[in-house]
């Protein structure tokens, strides 16, 4: 939940780097909340709620995932790799799933250096 939170507080931060686990821990609990959502959506008969939280979280969900590209010296631009349909989410994935480059990169320190000190 920290991960989400986190996420959230630097709702439309689009420089610095974030490590893999605050990647795929907002992911997984984004995820999660949709499908309760869309449950809740099926039961009363709208989409609404589902809909709220994909404009609500759009723009975190885009800033997360290009700190995340910026933590393996990748430029933001790579999301538009996306639009191509399948070979984008498969690049994606990988590009997500890799590990960041270890110190300082032009996108700034590493994240993990960070939590380290804490």
């Amino acid at each position: 939940m920290n991960w989400y939170v986190e996420v959230l507080k630097k709702y439309a931060v689009f420089n610095g780097r974030a490590r893999r686990k605050e990647y795929w821990m907002f992911t997984l609990f984004s995820v999660i909340v949709s499908i309760v959502l869309g449950i809740v959506d099926a039961i009363i008969g709208t989409k609404a709620l589902e809909l709220i939280y994909l404009v609500a979280t759009l723009l975190p969900t885009l800033a997360v995932m290009i700190r995340r590209l910026h933590d393996t010296e990748r430029t933001g631009w790579w999301v538009l790799i996306q639009l191509i349909p399948l070979v984008g989410f498969i690049v994606m994935l990988v590009f997500t799933a890799t590990e960041g480059t270890p110190g300082p990169n032009k996108y700034g320190e590493n994240p993990k250096g960070l939590q380290a000190q804490v």
